[in-house]
Formats: C-alpha cells, structure tokens, sequence
C-alpha cells in the first residue's frame, strides 16, 4: 500500500521539503535545521526512501547541457478511450525518451506531454514516428516554450 501524507508526521514533512530544496544535505544538517539528531534523521530519510514517500534522488541537469533546448507541451486527442487503447498509449509514450511528462488529463484532450528535443526538426521527426502511424490519435495540437519562466519539482506540503 501506498505511503500518504496521514502517515507521516511534521517532521517527516518538513524533512521532505528540506529535501525537494536541496537533496545533498547532510543528516547533520538536515538534524540541525528540523530539530533531530544525525542517527534519528538517517533513519527517518531511510523510512522515507524504503516506504515510497520519497520517489527518487536524481540531478536536474541544465538544458545547455543535455542538448534539448526545445520544449513542447502536446495536447493528444484520442478516436477511442477504450482501456486497451489508453494503456496501449501510455505504454508508447512512456518507451519514448523524448517524451518527459505523460499525463492523462481530462477536458478536450486526452493526454498533455512534455517532450523535449534539439531541434524542431527533431521535434517533427518525433511526432512521425509517435503520432502520425497511430490510427487511434484524432488530433494533437503543440505548443512549443518559448522561455522557461519558471520550473521547479517542489511540491509545497503546508509545514510550518
């Protein structure tokens, strides 16, 4: 069963937000800044980690870096929402490394991703090879970021 929020205490809570700011803190430093000793906070971040409630520890790497400069916010319609067929996308969207963000959502569209790319053409290319060979898609309709105004991963959890 899924960890959630009620099973968690403050300092859970405020050990993650601790974390979403800054993942390389120390036990010593996160202990000091939420009130626990060293061995208390590892084993806490180690509870944390085994029950779900921490996902992942990854590095955000800078975009000038990657490459992939070219970000699109696709809205996919869909002919059919049968559950074979939803899953049969999700699973395509999910093999593809283009592809970042996958949601199925609800409203006009069927699905918002997140794709990043080098280049528009890389972009085109993309949508040749996921959208146009898929009978299933009705429509998808893109909007390419023109400036990152602002990203962050952090969930604010309501910690005072």
């Amino acid at each position: 069963m899924a960890v959630t929020r009620a099973d968690l205490d403050r300092l859970d809570l405020k050990l993650l937000m601790l974390l979403q700011e800054n993942n390389q803190q120390t036990s010593e430093e996160l202990g000091e800044r939420v009130g626990l000793s060293p061995t208390s906070c590892l084993r806490r971040l180690r509870r944390l980690r085994e029950s779900g409630a921490i996902m992942s520890d990854v590095s955000i790497v800078a975009p000038s870096v990657t490459g992939k400069r070219v970000t699109s916010i696709v809205l996919v319609a869909l002919e059919q929402e049968h559950l074979p067929l939803l899953d049969t996308f999700k699973s395509r969207m999910s093999g593809y490394p283009e592809v970042t963000q996958c949601y199925y959502v609800t409203g006009a569209a069927d699905f918002i991703l997140v794709v990043n790319t080098d280049s528009m053409e890389e972009y085109g290319a993309f949508t040749e090879r996921a959208f146009f060979p898929d009978k299933n898609i009705k429509s998808f309709t893109t909007f390419v970021a023109m400036q990152t105004v602002k990203f962050t991963t952090r969930i604010n959890l309501d910690v005072s």
